[in-house]
């Protein structure tokens, strides 16, 4: 089972994935958890280029193509894999967060997005996505004060340094993306507390087990 976690920035989506993964793996499941961008040998080093604050000049069109081949790449050596050897996978974020972020958030067509991610994915979309949903101006408030704490504002802030316009029309994409692709997008209220949101996830994931 192939299983991805989606949202706006700091929906607390690491600190879910968390949670279900010590859940899912107490009931004898094997459990991969990785991230996009990122999630392999070559995707960590576009990950240096997609969130470093120095990538300002990046053109929508280039973000869009690195993060195809962050997820092609992805796909090939780190879930395909796993999903053969029977694992669950859980993935934060995946090709849902480029048709949304570059689609609804930096204007690109969604339909186009949605086709060039068919190649990079090859038959991988995820059996269940989870949607944190939050208010964007709350989200982008917890995000900077987590890249604050964490020293992280340079080497991993680019997003986070988008204006609450763009935040918001992301947000909107989710809730827009996930209506229209209703029966594998789930969305849960991501402002109650972390036990309550993961109560919310643990009954949507126990359903499509």
């Amino acid at each position: 089972m192939f299983i991805t976690f989606e949202g706006i920035e700091g929906t607390g989506k690491s600190t879910q994935i968390t949670l279900l993964k010590k859940y899912l793996e107490e009931k004898g499941y094997e459990v991969l958890v990785t991230l996009e961008p990122g999630g392999s040998r070559i995707g960590k080093e576009l990950r240096k280029i997609l969130l470093n604050m120095e990538s300002t000049d990046l053109t929508g069109e280039s973000e869009l193509f690195l993060y195809l081949a962050d997820r092609a790449q992805h796909v090939s050596q780190m879930i395909k894999p796993a999903i053969d050897d029977g694992k669950i996978v859980i993935s934060d974020r995946f090709a849902d967060s480029t048709i949304v972020y570059q689609g609804y958030g930096r204007g690109l067509e969604p339909k186009l997005l949605r086709e060039l991610n068919d190649v990079a994915v090859a038959g991988c979309w995820p059996d269940l996505t989870l949607l944190l949903d939050i208010e964007a101006a709350e989200g982008l408030r917890r995000a900077t004060t987590r890249n604050i704490r964490d020293n992280k504002m340079m080497e991993e802030g680019r997003f986070e340094a988008e204006s609450l316009e763009f935040h918001s029309r992301v947000r909107e994409g989710y809730l827009t993306w996930a209506a229209l692709n209703h029966e594998r997008i789930k969305e849960v209220d991501a402002s109650r507390d972390i036990e309550g949101v993961f109560e919310q996830i643990r009954e949507i994931v126990e359903a499509s087990l």
